[in-house]
């Protein structure tokens, strides 16, 4: 007799349910997609500063001055440039609109007058506050030519002299350089290297600007231990500018007035003093001649006087 054949168990196919259908994988340029992403939420209550600055000058600008203005551009990774702005009396509102169209924050405006006179407008948009500087003592990055070169967008480290923190407009001041100068955290057109520095001091109540480069010995390694930070050395980029503070606005580009500076001279005065000092000096000239030529009047020379004259 031949051999039983073994019962198998027969396994039913499960079926399958048709209201559950797989995801298709996508298809890219590099071939099929079988992972899915998971997108990165950041997680609540985690602040993210959004801080934009739009950086604009007005017509009729000077060539120096509007170097200038290339200069912080070109510091500011997180600032927008714009077109030129007729500087009237209704361009406050003109501006305001422009940074909400540009969906900023900050506004630094260089205002040129008499392609002498440069004004900057440093002002919070829309509600304020606003502040109004005379902008003196201006060296572009390419009149100086100095040794420094650093990270072009990386972001800079903002020191301030201990005289900010004497007066509340100081203060204030203070604090609306921290938020238009600092490049925001993880911005995306910043460099996370911090290699250089920006200088606000307070002399004779006027705010110089500098900017160093943070430099590193060659024959070091690129890291450096904390007991050879007395090695760095800072070597000056530029630009350079001097900061006289005019007038401080509750609102943006006016409004109350918060503060004013009780020894600024506009630099009209400046030059109408000067240019009386010098009808002075030509007034005591004419009348000088003018008694000289009374007092010969008066005095005449007798002949004999003449002829030793003649002779002498």
């Amino acid at each position: 007799m031949g051999k039983k054949r073994k019962h198998t168990e027969i396994i039913e196919p499960t079926k399958k349910d048709d209201s559950v259908t797989e995801e298709r994988p996508k298809r890219t340029l590099l071939g099929w997609k079988d992972k899915i992403e998971i997108k990165e939420t950041e997680a609540p209550g985690v602040f993210r500063n959004k801080e934009k600055v739009l950086v604009t000058c007005s017509r009729r600008i000077n060539f120096r001055y509007r170097h200038l203005m290339l200069n912080v551009v070109s510091l500011l990774p997180h600032c927008k440039k714009d077109n030129k702005v007729e500087a009237k009396s209704s361009k406050g509102a003109t501006l305001n609109e422009l940074v909400e169209l540009k969906s900023c924050s900050s506004c630094l405006f260089f205002e040129c007058r008499k392609h002498k006179d440069l004004y900057l407008w440093m002002a919070k948009s829309p509600n304020g506050p606003s502040v109004k500087f005379l902008v003196n003592a201006v060296h572009t990055m390419e009149e100086l030519k100095l040794t420094g070169n650093h990270l072009k967008a990386s972001r800079p480290l903002l020191t301030f002299s201990s005289n900010f923190g004497k007066d509340a407009h100081w203060k204030l001041i203070k604090e609306m350089i921290i938020q238009i100068f600092g490049t925001p955290k993880e911005h995306r057109k910043s460099k996370p290297y911090h290699d250089h520095v920006f200088v606000f001091s307070i002399v004779d109540d006027h705010i110089w600007f500098r900017n160093y480069q943070i430099t590193v010995p060659h024959n070091e390694s690129d890291k450096v231990a904390r007991g050879g930070l007395d090695k760095m050395t800072l070597v000056e980029v530029g630009p350079r500018f001097c900061l006289n503070p005019i007038k401080i606005f509750g609102g943006s580009f006016g409004g109350p007035t918060l503060y004013e500076n009780p020894f600024y001279v506009s630099p009209n005065q400046i030059r109408a003093l000067e240019k009386k000092n010098k009808a002075g000096k030509y007034a005591k000239k004419v009348k000088a001649k003018t008694r000289r030529k009374m007092h010969e009047l008066s005095n005449p020379l007798e002949p004999d006087e003449f002829a030793d004259m003649w002779k002498e």
